[in-house]
């Protein structure tokens, strides 16, 4: 893995609800990056070097994800809320540090994110999302399209240990079917870093965890949703998606975005869904553009 992050440090952080896996590296001001599933920090691995050459760059491994800690879900699925994998995130950068930071996120991680910038608006300068639109927006537009693209939403959801079984069956024949089946293929992703996709997501813990993300994202994230219902996010706001994936071919995501924030611009790239592995360069333009 040190590899793929050549003069970046390897920390582990224990936080108050878990232990956090990162790396850290650069100089200038705290940018935190979080990834998406069913990945790690890894994700980054050919932007977060560009951005370190003006930022202090952390990027980390979400609760249950990678190198984190992986704790059994609870009944309510409370300890895989976006409010609780956030709150890991800011305690985090506290403990290195950071008081303000710029945050970005993909996938999970910018459902991570948006929970972040709303229960810590004094932490988070600007946000970034990258090929998302709210979760609260996407179940409610849910129709046949969106279920049959996104069928593991609907999947992984079910009660333990149901998906869990299945998926630990195969996981290595799981993980890259989810992700080959994109737009990209599997070819878009270095060999080492699926290496370490395949590595973590091997592990039982990790499957019974991000089943619990999910879990918590249609229970309990979208209760804390509804009753943030008006909040706004206040600092400014870019989001960026693949234009050959499901964000711009069934939601008018910068429509989605004004909804639930006061400042927000961006664009579709042109790639799929996993922007920084497909299109790393534009992503670090585009990150740098809007945060210096």
């Amino acid at each position: 893995m040190s590899a793929l992050f050549p003069g970046f440090e390897r920390k582990r952080i224990h936080v108050s609800g878990a232990s956090i896996n990162l790396v850290h590296g650069g100089r200038g001001p705290a940018l935190l990056l979080l990834h998406g599933y069913p990945q790690t920090h890894c994700i980054w691995h050919q932007v977060a070097p560009r951005l370190a050459k003006d930022f202090t760059v952390v990027a980390a491994d979400l609760r249950g994800y990678g190198d984190s800690s992986k704790p059994s879900g609870l009944p309510d699925h409370s300890n895989y809320s976006k409010r609780a994998m956030a709150l890991d995130q800011a305690e985090l950068m506290q403990a290195l540090g950071h008081d303000s930071f710029f945050l970005v996120g993909h996938d999970r991680g910018a459902r991570v994110a948006h929970r972040l910038a709303l229960d810590h608006p004094q932490r988070v300068k600007k946000l970034a999302v990258l090929d998302i639109c709210p979760t609260r927006a996407m179940y409610a537009h849910t129709d046949h399209a969106f279920a049959k693209s996104y069928f593991h939403w609907f999947f992984l959801i079910q009660p333990a240990p149901f998906p869990e079984k299945l998926i630990g069956a195969d996981a290595e024949f799981f993980i890259k079917y989810q992700m080959g089946r994109r737009h990209g293929g599997l070819q878009v992703f270095a060999a080492a870093a699926m290496a370490e996709y395949v590595r973590c997501f091997s592990d039982p813990a990790t499957i019974h965890a991000s089943c619990e993300d999910y879990r918590a994202a249609e229970s309990i994230d979208l209760a804390h949703d509804a009753a943030d219902s008006g909040k706004k996010i206040e600092c400014p706001l870019l989001a960026l998606w693949g234009k050959h994936g499901v964000i711009e071919q069934q939601f008018d995501c910068l429509a989605e975005w004004r909804a639930v924030a006061r400042e927000v611009r961006g664009q579709a790239l042109d790639c799929g869904h996993y922007l920084p592995e497909e299109q790393p360069r534009e992503v670090a333009q585009q990150l740098e553009n809007f945060l210096c």
